[in-house]
């Protein structure tokens, strides 16, 4: 059994004794300290908190103790039931709502769950807000409220379709281009909530044709979760037979857009936010963000329009804080996340896909066609296992110093950047481990460099 506390929230498998894996008691308690913080924070006068969850097999068990806490706690829950976590982000801003809960442990197995916490812009708690949750949790420090001022329960079903409404009415949402279009489109939504959302988005914006794989949102997960090739053969195989102009993969909970060509080949999950800022760049010029470990064909792109390319640290609040603090038009995560402040400050596979298929709409191009238009580069990604009573900080603090005539940028770890290369160093905050992520213009180059750098750090961890 596994339970981890983070900044983020509080995620772990279900099942075994309290304080070992995800289980009613420690719901109970952290859903409590993050009532705690919200009504401590006091940023709306609003006593709404709003509650979504994606299909897992525990959802049903992890949402009702959740609701009965925060009605515990003097909370009116607003329950959207069935719903991706960019739909749950939205419907704290539609409802003007104090904050919200995803019920979702993302891209894990489906013996996890987690709850994510949002706060009353239905953005993701920063560094201190998350911090002080989990000193309240700790401390036990929350007090539930008398019978008079117990909170009060709603079910509303409605904003599945009020987020697609939101995503047909921006701007560069072009529905007549993509139904000219005629596209054929296949979806696997890995038996969660975007079998539930994405037939009906497809729908809406005139796509001729859906094929759905795995749709049935029951929580049986039939591949591993995660959007990797690795765990794609279905959605390819199917693809290779040659009837769909594009494929969609989304995670459980539909913040993570991959994509699959016409001939059954991947597009890279690297070039997901790459090609949606590409169409939006040539609309509406401007800067951009991702996080440190993503594909620099970004900034190549950025940089043909104009425009000023930031790195942040990795994470999606960090992003979401440089994309505010450099007025970005368009951003994200290389792992297929895209968050574009048209809409809001959260990574939604919704608006990729829509953005995606209007740009597609209007090259003419297929899809592998316009995936050969962007920068060519390969990544690897690693990891060193070192001891516990490794000084990880000094490691990384002499890399620092012996490749101090590169680009360093320090931020998060160490990233190395060559003029034709780069490499990313991170340490793990709960295991003695560096990953070590790099890029080139060949997987052998990405390879080659990453092995260099790691040979150093194993001879300054002797």
């Amino acid at each position: 059994m596994t339970l981890i506390k983070s900044i983020s929230g509080i995620r772990g498998t279900i099942g075994g004794k309290a304080g070992e894996g995800l289980n009613p008691l420690d719901i109970v308690k952290f859903t409590s300290a993050y009532a705690t913080l919200i009504r401590k924070n006091g940023a709306t006068d609003s006593n709404k908190i709003v509650v979504g969850r994606d299909a897992r097999l525990s959802g049903e068990m992890v949402k009702h103790v959740v609701v009965g806490t925060l009605m515990g706690m003097g909370w009116d829950v607003v329950d959207i039931d069935l719903a991706s976590t960019p739909t749950t982000e939205l419907a704290v801003t539609m409802e003007g709502a104090a904050g919200g809960i995803i019920l979702t442990a993302s891209h894990n197995p489906k013996q996890w769950n987690a709850l994510k916490l949002l706060n009353e812009k239905g953005e993701f708690l920063n560094k201190e807000e998350g911090n002080e949750v989990l000193r309240i949790a700790e401390a036990e420090d929350f007090e539930y409220a008398d019978v008079e001022h117990v909170g009060s329960y709603r079910k509303d079903l409605s904003y599945n379709q009020k987020h697609i409404d939101s995503v047909l009415a921006l701007d560069l949402v072009d529905v007549e281009a993509i139904r000219k279009a005629g596209f054929r489109v296949a979806i696997d939504c890995v038996n969660s909530v975007g079998g539930i959302i994405l037939p009906q988005l497809l729908e809406q914006l005139g796509v001729q044709q859906v094929e759905r794989l795995y749709c049935d949102p029951t929580g049986n997960f039939q591949h591993n979760p995660e959007p990797l090739e690795k765990n794609l053969g279905d959605i390819m195989n199917l693809m290779k037979k040659g009837n769909y102009d594009v494929a969609f993969v989304v995670d459980p909970d539909v913040d993570r857009l991959a994509m699959i060509c016409e001939d059954g080949r991947m597009y890279g999950e690297e070039y997901t936010l790459v090609t949606v800022a590409d169409y939006v760049l040539k609309h509406t010029p401007g800067n951009t963000v991702s996080n440190l470990s993503s594909t620099r064909a970004l900034h190549d792109v950025t940089a043909c329009y104009g425009g000023q390319y930031y790195a942040s640290a990795v994470g999606e609040v960090n992003v979401t804080t440089k994309m505010k603090e450099v007025g970005a038009v368009i951003g994200g995560e290389g792992n297929g996340g895209v968050i574009y402040p048209a809409s809001h400050y959260g990574r939604d596979a919704l608006v990729g896909i829509a953005l995606f298929l209007s740009h597609l709409a209007h090259e003419g191009k297929t899809v592998s066609e316009l995936r050969a238009t962007y920068p060519a580069y390969f990544m690897a990604k690693n990891r060193i296992d070192l001891t516990p009573d490794t000084d990880v900080d000094a490691i990384l603090a002499k890399v620092k110093e012996l490749y101090k005539d590169e680009k360093i940028n320090d931020v998060d770890g160490v990233k190395i950047d060559f003029p034709d290369k780069w490499v990313h160093l991170r340490k793990s905050n709960t295991e003695p481990i560096i990953r070590v992520y790099s890029e080139a213009h060949t997987q052998e180059e990405a390879e080659e460099i990453s092995c260099q750098v790691m040979k150093v750090i194993r001879d300054l961890a002797r």
